[in-house]
């Protein structure tokens, strides 16, 4: 099917739905989810057709969650070409995902914050979500209960905070102690090791590292994380123990104080990712310098 015709039959279809029963919109939607989840042409000729990104907005809106699901679905879908981004994260469709992105069901949250994180992988994006507020909604769902939408929620604040600027927005909008809460209470590998991630991000400023400073067990928690979690945790905890070293002698003295912290890093050392290793080697470094000076 040619461009021209996949673009009429999109008209006609997205038309049609708007003004019809749950049953035809979800048939309609379907069709779409479907011709735009592998083909970027069929995206592309979607994005194109006039009405289209207002119709699957609008219907975005339905109080049907089926509904609801594919058009976001089909949304995601256009994303996924790295052309159609920018014209995507317009302020209105911003400020519209951030009507639903919180306080919606688990669902509708992981595919929002799924559209929030691919159109944020474009650079040019990420100070437009800043500015409409969805670093706070995403820090105020990441407050609360854990559901299924957690990782995605995650992952979108992940890549918001690549950009400097906005890691400063979330500092201040307290993301820090929600970051290591959910490092604490986490009994899944993912949802720590992403949190961890971002506070990577974060501990490369000073007012990301200080926020952190306030944490008076901040240093006894990543040095648990060395011992139990998952590899991308580790990695992500001795990379902030790093800075905290650099910071004071003290926190050194600290982690040293602990029963299984040298033990920790030889096992590291031989057993750990790369990665891992790198930053082991640089702990285990400085530990050394610290004991000569001593």
């Amino acid at each position: 099917m040619s461009s021209v015709r996949i673009r009429e039959t999109v008209s006609e279809s997205l038309f049609e739905a708007l003004s019809s029963s749950h049953e035809v919109q979800q048939k309609v939607l379907e069709m779409l989810v479907s011709i735009t989840k592998v083909s970027p042409q069929n995206r592309n000729s979607l994005a194109q057709t006039d009405g289209a990104i207002p119709a699957l907005l609008t219907l975005s809106k339905s109080s049907s969650s089926i509904i609801q699901a594919l058009s976001l679905s089909s949304l995601f879908n256009i994303s996924l070409n790295p052309e159609l981004k920018r014209s995507l994260a317009d302020m209105e469709t911003i400020y519209h995902l951030n009507s639903i992105l919180s306080p919606s069901s688990p669902e509708t949250s992981r595919l929002t914050s799924s559209l929030v994180c691919s159109l944020a992988m474009l650079d040019k994006n990420k100070a437009k979500f800043a500015v409409a507020g969805t670093i706070q909604l995403l820090i105020k769902a990441l407050s609360g209960p854990r559901s299924l939408a957690s990782h995605h929620l995650l992952s979108s604040l992940a890549e918001l905070v690549q950009f400097h600027g906005n890691c400063t927005v979330a500092i201040r909008s307290g993301v820090v102690p929600v970051l290591i809460n959910i490092v604490e209470s986490d009994n899944g590998v993912d949802l720590a090791g992403t949190s961890l991630a971002v506070l990577c991000l974060l501990a490369r400023f000073d007012e990301g590292l200080n926020a952190m400073r306030k944490n008076d067990h901040v240093v006894s928690l990543m040095v648990n994380v060395l011992k139990r979690r998952g590899m991308l945790s580790k990695e992500g905890a001795a990379e902030i123990l790093l800075r905290l070293f650099d910071e004071s002698e003290g926190y050194m003295t600290d982690a040293l104080m602990g029963p299984y912290f040298s033990t920790v890093l030889a096992d590291l050392s031989v057993r750990g990712s790369a990665k891992a290793r790198e930053k082991t080697a640089l702990l285990m470094e400085k530990v050394m310098e610290a004991n000569m000076d001593s």
